[in-house]
């Protein structure tokens, strides 16, 4: 980009300026999914982990990447809708809505920390190593998140499904 245009922002994408650091966060990314698939955490749930973060954080290009990850393992396009109010709707099962707390919790950690009360109650629904895998996916995701919104990574119109 030209002097003028990178005024004020990055000279460019994040990812392609550091290749290997991003390689190195996108392998991170890779060993959290298989430590959820191995731990039993849904695939699913980590969709929505990574769509509320998104949705938080106000990361455009990775609310519209998570969102087609989340139809692509079932979720629905209401539930989608509502993520933002999960705790308002009973749309949400237990256990994804304290999944969703503990993400939104780390999310906003800069004002809040996540309480013991929280993790108490996640124990009802997880075991401590799943526990510390949602963890992992809302570090994960918040990295990307912020990667991302430096980078002004751009939505593209989708393509039409044949």
């Amino acid at each position: 980009m030209p002097e003028q245009e990178t005024k004020g922002r990055l000279a460019g994408y994040l990812d392609k300026q550091q290749p290997e650091l991003y390689a190195t966060l996108s392998h991170y990314a890779q060993q959290v999914v298989g430590e959820a698939d191995r731990t039993g955490v849904p695939r699913r749930t980590i969709e929505l982990l990574n769509y509320l973060a998104s949705q938080i954080n106000g990361c455009a290009f990775c609310l519209d990447l998570h969102h087609r990850r989340a139809l692509g393992y079932g979720e629905t396009e209401q539930r989608l809708s509502l993520v933002a109010v999960y705790k308002e709707v009973t749309l949400f099962e237990p256990a994804e809505r304290v999944a969703m707390e503990i993400t939104e919790q780390i999310t906003r950690m800069s004002t809040s920390r996540p309480s013991p009360e929280l993790f108490e109650r996640a124990r009802e629904h997880y075991n401590d190593e799943q526990i510390s895998v949602l963890c992992m996916a809302a570090i994960g995701i918040n990295a990307f998140n912020r990667l991302s919104i430096l980078s002004e990574h751009p939505v593209r119109t989708a393509k039409p499904k044949s």
